[in-house]
């Protein structure tokens, strides 16, 4: 029985063949001669051979893949995305400050996961938007040449798709071109892994893994060895990058299952031919719905065609009367979880990398018989 084909923004669709291997070895984990251990990945001890083997490839597979140069660290954690715009400000607000005085970062609104990330930063660093598209309605990201940067920022923050308004940032700012010393500080929860990174031009890099990597609960952070160490007073031992670093991802328990999960996502992504193979199917993907959007009488996206996401794909109806009818129709032919969020209405198809070909085709098809149906 062929499966539906799942558009959730996340927790995500993952791949079959991962899940089934996943499924075949949950009372009793392999290794990678095929030796049996008699126990599941929840069951073993973080700090025991098994799962450190687990840890270790998942670590060494995802460096490979994102090519993540020798000095930055991969940090395992956990709290998601949300916990980040806390932990991120306590480790790096005060790179650029006296120790008297809240650091400054400064922030880049391009859509609401960058508008949490600033109202969250306020609690422990001095604040400031360099430049904003919500007048917009956040369907565009500002000209880079226009950022407000402050001198003392210790960090600029962006959110390099946005996951509700579909906003993606193509190509990484080069904030030393803009003038600027201050560390770039990327949010690529539903971007990470679908195209490969610039990483001169990156100090952390954080992202959830539910939407590209595996289940909810494990966090990545990569981070730039000289950006360790500055974490104020009050940052919690467990979320200090430095304490992480130097415990490699096991000073607390680890969430070991989501980072199993993961490690197996990241073979996969191997198997599939690495980044630059999977992008070039995102980049299909993606057109393809446009195409399918943009063509239509019924269906519109509104965000500048230079920085519409690959990843989210927001669309409305112009007759918002057969939201209801459209969304019931596409539950019965196997296409779930399109309703839009509830922030901005309307539908969105997330299209990450285990979404194949074959469910945006069919999502296209769909859109177009039922065009043809309440023309």
């Amino acid at each position: 029985m062929t499966r539906p084909y799942n558009f959730s923004a996340g927790p995500a669709t993952m791949p079959a063949e991962v899940l089934a291997q996943a499924a075949s070895e949950m009372l009793d984990w392999s290794d990678a001669s095929g030796k049996r251990c008699g126990m599941g990945v929840m069951e073993m001890s973080h700090r025991g051979k098994e799962f450190m083997s687990i840890c270790a490839h998942a670590e060494s597979t995802l460096r490979s893949l994102l090519v993540v140069p020798a000095h930055f660290k991969i940090l395992f954690m956990q709290g998601g995305g949300l916990a980040e715009n806390a932990i991120v400000p306590l480790n790096l607000s005060a790179l650029r400050a006296p120790a008297d005085e809240r650091g400054q970062t400064d922030f880049v609104l391009t859509g609401s996961w960058s508008q949490k990330s600033w109202q969250e930063a306020s609690k422990y660093s001095s604040t400031h938007v360099a430049a904003s598209s919500q007048a917009g309605g956040f369907t565009d990201i500002p000209d880079a040449a226009t950022w407000q940067i402050r001198p003392d920022a210790s960090y600029v923050h962006i959110c390099s798709n946005e996951t509700i308004h579909g906003v993606e940032f193509h190509t990484l700012p080069d904030l030393k071109a803009l003038g600027s010393d201050a560390a770039l500080v990327v949010d690529f929860s539903s971007q990470v892994a679908s195209r490969p990174v610039d990483w001169s031009r990156v100090g952390l890099a954080f992202g959830g893994a539910q939407k590209n990597l595996g289940p909810a609960g494990l966090t990545l952070v990569v981070v730039r060895e000289d950006l360790l160490g500055h974490a104020l007073a009050i940052c919690p031992s467990a979320f200090n990058y430095q304490t992480v670093a130097a415990n490699g991802s096991m000073y607390n328990t680890p969430p070991t299952f989501a980072i199993y999960m993961a490690g197996l996502v990241f073979d996969w992504l191997a198997r599939q031919g690495g980044i630059a193979a999977i992008e070039a199917q995102n980049i299909a993907k993606a057109q393809a719905l446009y195409q399918a959007i943009d063509s239509s009488g019924l269906y519109f996206n509104p965000v500048a065609a230079h920085c519409r996401s690959r990843m989210n794909v927001p669309f409305f109806l112009r007759n918002e009367a057969l939201n209801d009818a459209f969304l019931s129709g596409a539950a019965a032919a196997g296409l779930l979880q399109l309703k839009g969020h509830k922030s901005v209405g309307g539908m969105r198809a997330s299209l990450y990398n285990a979404m194949p070909l074959a469910g945006v085709q069919a999502l296209v098809n769909y859109m177009q018989a039922f065009e043809r149906s309440h023309a």
